[in-house]
Formats: structure tokens, C-alpha cells, sequence
């Protein structure tokens, strides 16, 4: 006779807990995936050149224009709540679509979006002679190519079929005259400006200590040598970049917007210029990936709306890369301690019990410690100390990347101690006596057999301090993350990493466009690309310091047993 099982039994077998945490993982996992899907939609469709149309428009005061913008968004919107907004709909029941359209030409029309109901527009069409423009500023530019200029030079009109192949080849030009700018500016006069700044400092240093140029003339004759080669050399440059001024200027292209009027613009302040509706699939694509480039390799502009997060991208990685740094031995150390050497008590078990305390402490309360003890009392003690000459400038007494990274490695430190105290803990006592037994002292055992079987617990501490610190906010905007850095931490000047700098941040970037933008709407998608990106990114560090933790596991599993 069969033994029958109760339900008793299957819940006491422990199935149902073991079905119910593998929902609860696979529904986690369908929610994650599902979130960064519908970032990723919101944030990589942006880079795509979208179709844009002129259309005849009846706005609500009855009057007919001529509207030119491309499709943003597209709801449906009831006709009892469009009757609300002030919309004159006689005889219109149910939903009415209602579109988001970027019209641009924010200088000229003082709109940069506009809505319309789609029985607003009327006679639709995608003219292949419609122009995208990106500008350096005021967002993009639609309309029509009617002129262009070289200086007093027509090159070309409307009417000639060779217009937008004259208007590529100058804007190649412009292209090339603007990277050799670039060069000047960020590079050889950036590296002059500082070997200026080192002089200054140099000179200041012997005032202090009381030397003058008679009584130390041949280190002053040293200093006014190199000042003098920086200014001839700061002269030559300066020539240089004033001619390429001159010859960016030069071109300029005369367009008619939706209004009728014509506006002229400088070649010069124009980053992209395409044909959306001219384009067919491969150039698209062409497109699409130059845009995507762009954002991942340049720098921001028009108030971090357009142009690329390249700063922000390599501040976020160095930050975390500095705390690392900084968080692994001490966190090392502290957890050697507390599990080799301490005695197990009430002290120990106090110390443990504020270490995991420690651990649910607010992010911003680290920032405001970080902002008091870092930057004010030992950053002003460094100053007063080291760089006497900088004064009344503050060089570390002012937020900074160390600042920043040492106060993210105070944050994630608890769960470092915490993960290599558990690795620790696993590594069989028979082990250690082993090599005690061997005649091995207990720091070679520790350093030679002990941290090394528990480095895959350190590792997964290291983990989640990675995963925390790079997504931290708050406690950056007291102690280093700027809207806009003027140059990179890590640069080809001596000492080459400035500790001191301020730097940008993905998770700043991203409240700061998301909340701060003076346009909203254009910035919208930017928010969702980057995003993205931050989420991708904490991705790719987990998963390198998971594949460094499960070769350690591999490699030290034999002498667990």
C-alpha cells in the first residue's frame, strides 16, 4: 500500500519555500531586466534622426502657419480634458491624439517644443530639403538652406543643386579648424597656464622664506628665464589660435525658418548638419553611431543638454578606482584585527555591533563629515603645512577627488570588514595550525596562506563597495562633484593625477540634468542615456571583480579541503 503524503509533509519538506524563492529571484530578475530595457528604449532612441515635417497648423486662435519639428512623443488624451485646457472642440467625443513636437529655433521663436493635436495639422509632408543643424548653443536649428558665404563670397543658393555638397565641404573645414583650436587651448595653453601657476608658487615660496633677488639671484634669474620662455611660447600660440579664429568665422549660411524670416549663422557655432528625410538606412545608421560616439567621447554643452558625458564617465571610474584603493586595506586590516588578534569580549562585540551600524548610516550625514574633518580641518591643515605659497587659494582645503573617494571609502567601509571577516571565518583552523606546524610564524600564515584563501570573501566586499560608491549622490555634492569641470584629474602635467581637483559624476550628471536643466524636455532623454550608461557601467565593474573572485575561489578551493 502507497504512502500517502499530507500537505503537512510537503511544507515540511521545505518545497514550497524553495519554489517560493525562485519566483521571488525570477520575478526580481524580469523587474531588472524589464527597468534597463525601458531605459535603454527611452535613452538610445534619442541618438536615432528622427523624420521632420512641415505641416500647416491651425492654432487655437484660429490662425494658419506653417509648422516644421520632428515627433517627440505622441498621447492620447481625452476630449473633456483637452476642453479644459482652452481647446475649442465642437463635435469631438472620445480621444484625441495629441503630439510633442520639437520645433528648435529656440533664439528665433523663443519655443524649443510646442504641442499640436493631430487634427491640427493638416497637408504633412517630409521635404528631403528640410536641414538639421546642431548648434553650440540654443539647441538645433530647422529650416531651409537659402544662402551660402564665404566672408562676401556667395558660394552657393537655393536654387543650386550642388548647395549641400558646398555646405558639407565647409563644414568639414570647420570641423578640422575647430579640433586644431581645441588642441591649442585644452592642450598647449593649458599646459602653459600651468607652468605659469608652478612659477608663481615657486616665487611666492622664496618670498616666504625671506629670500629676495638680491639675496637669491640665481634662483629668481632661473624663475624669470622659464617665465620668460612661457610667454614667448604663450605669444606664439596665442598668434596662432587668433588666425584660426579669423578663419572660423569666415563661412556663414543663410536659412529660412518656419515663419518665412532668414536667419544667418555662423558656421562656426554649428557642431552637426544633416538631412534627416534624405538619408536612407545605412546612413542612418552612420548616424546614429557618430551621435552615439559623441555622447560617449565629448565633452557636454549648452548646460550639459547636448554634446557628450566623456568627464563625467572618467571621474565616476577614478573616483571609484581611488576608493578602492583607499577602502581595501584598511578594511583588510581592520578585519584582520578584529578576527586574528582581538580579544573575542564585549569590547569586540561592541566594536562589531558599531561597525554594522555604521553601515545603515545616511549617505549624506558621511557627506557632511567629509565636509568638516576632510576638507576643512585636514585638507586646511595640509594647506597651512605644504603649500604655504598657494594662500589665500585653497589647494586640498577645498572639495576634491580625495576628498570625495576618502569619504565614499568611510561609507562602504563597513561592508568590506564585514565580507572579509566572513571570509576569514570560513578558512578551517586546521589550516592555520598546519602552517604553524610547519614553523611558519602567524604573520606568514597570514599573509601567506590565510589572506590569500579568504581574498574571494574580500573581493565580494569590494563588490558591493564598488556597486554603492559608483550610484552615491548626496555625499559628492559636499565634498568634489562640480556641474562642469575645466580639465580632467588625470592630465599630462606634473604630478599628472591632481587629487585635488573637482570632478563630474554620472549620478550627479544625471540629477543635475534631470532637475536642474533650464529645458527639460530636450534634456529628458540625455537623463535616460545616461542612465543607462551609470547602470552598465556598475555591470561591467561587478562583473571584472567577479571573475577576479571566482579564479581566486578555483584556485584556492583545493587547500580548504
Amino acid at each position: 500500500m502507497a504512502k500517502q503524503h499530507s500537505v503537512k509533509d510537503w511544507f515540511d519538506s521545505g518545497s514550497p519555500w524553495v519554489w517560493l524563492n525562485a519566483g521571488g529571484v525570477a520575478v526580481s530578475v524580469v523587474l531588472v531586466v524589464g527597468l534597463i530595457m525601458l531605459i535603454a528604449a527611452r535613452g538610445l532612441g534619442h541618438f536615432w534622426p528622427a523624420a521632420v515635417f512641415e505641416a500647416s497648423f491651425t492654432n487655437q486662435a484660429g490662425q494658419q502657419e506653417v509648422l516644421i519639428g520632428e515627433i517627440r512623443e505622441s498621447e492620447s488624451v481625452k476630449v473633456d480634458r483637452l476642453r479644459e485646457a482652452g481647446y475649442s472642440l465642437e463635435g469631438k467625443t472620445g480621444d484625441l491624439i495629441r503630439y510633442q513636437i520639437k520645433t528648435g529655433n529656440r533664439d528665433v521663436v523663443g519655443l524649443d517644443f510646442r504641442f499640436a493635436l493631430e487634427d491640427e495639422l493638416a497637408d504633412r509632408e517630409y521635404p528631403e530639403d528640410i536641414v538639421v543643424m546642431e548648434r553650440t548653443e540654443w539647441g538645433n536649428f530647422y529650416g531651409y538652406l537659402v544662402e551660402l558665404r564665404q566672408g562676401d563670397k556667395l558660394v552657393a543658393t537655393e536654387a543650386d543643386a550642388h548647395r549641400f555638397d558646398a555646405l558639407e565641404e565647409l563644414m568639414e573645414r570647420v570641423d578640422d579648424l575647430r579640433a586644431d583650436m581645441h588642441k591649442i587651448e585644452k592642450g598647449a595653453i593649458g599646459r602653459v597656464n600651468y607652468g605659469m601657476e608652478r612659477l608663481r608658487l615657486e616665487t611666492r615660496e622664496l618670498e616666504l622664506d625671506g629670500k629676495t633677488p638680491e639675496t637669491a639671484p640665481a634662483a629668481y634669474a632661473e624663475i624669470a628665464e622659464g617665465r620668460a620662455e612661457l610667454d614667448a611660447e604663450y605669444k606664439v600660440l596665442e598668434s596662432k589660435l587668433s588666425e584660426l579664429y579669423h578663419a572660423i568665422n569666415r563661412d556663414s549660411v543663410l536659412m529660412r525658418v518656419m515663419d518665412g524670416r532668414t536667419v544667418e549663422i555662423e558656421l562656426s557655432k554649428v557642431v552637426r548638419i544633416y538631412r534627416p528625410n534624405a538619408y536612407n538606412l545605412f546612413q542612418k545608421i552612420g548616424h546614429y553611431g557618430s551621435k552615439v560616439w559623441e555622447f560617449l567621447a565629448d565633452d557636454p554643452r549648452e548646460a550639459n543638454t547636448e554634446g557628450g558625458i566623456f568627464p563625467a564617465i572618467f571621474g565616476t571610474i577614478l573616483m571609484v578606482l581611488v576608493m578602492t584603493v583607499l577602502v581595501t586595506p584598511f578594511g583588510v586590516v581592520a578585519a584582520l584585527y578584529l578576527r586574528e588578534y582581538a580579544k573575542q569580549g564585549t569590547v569586540t562585540r561592541m566594536i562589531r555591533i558599531a561597525v554594522n551600524n555604521l553601515a545603515g548610516v545616511p549617505s549624506i550625514v558621511y557627506g557632511v563629515f567629509g565636509l568638516g574633518f576632510f576638507v576643512y580641518f585636514l585638507g586646511g591643515a595640509i594647506d597651512q603645512l605644504f603649500f604655504p605659497a598657494a594662500a589665500p587659494a585653497p589647494v586640498f582645503g577645498t572639495p576634491g577627488l580625495l576628498w570625495a573617494s576618502l569619504t565614499l571609502a568611510l561609507l562602504t567601509l563597513p561592508v568590506v570588514i564585514v565580507s572579509t571577516e566572513e571570509g576569514l571565518s570560513r578558512i578551517p583552523r586546521a589550516v592555520r595550525e598546519g602552517s604553524l606546524a610547519l614553523g611558519a610564524t602567524k604573520m606568514e600564515t597570514l599573509v601567506r596562506v590565510v589572506i590569500p584563501m579568504a581574498s574571494p570573501g574580500i573581493m565580494t566586499g569590494l563588490i558591493l563597495a564598488v556597486a554603492r560608491a559608483a550610484g552615491e549622490v548626496a555625499p559628492l555634492m559636499l565634498v568634489g562633484v562640480v556641474k562642469l569641470a575645466p580639465s580632467l584629474p588625470l592630465d599630462g602635467n606634473y604630478p599628472f593625477l591632481h587629487l585635488d581637483r573637482k570632478f563630474m559624476h554620472l549620478g550627479f550628471h544625471i540629477y543635475d540634468v534631470g532637475f536642474q536643466s533650464p529645458n527639460v524636455e530636450a534634456a529628458r532623454p540625455l537623463v535616460y542615456a545616461t542612465a543607462l550608461l551609470l547602470v552598465l557601467l556598475i555591470i561591467g565593474l561587478n562583473l571584472a571583480a567577479v571573475s577576479i573572485r571566482n579564479r581566486l575561489r578555483e584556485k584556492y578551493r583545493a587547500m580548504e579541503h
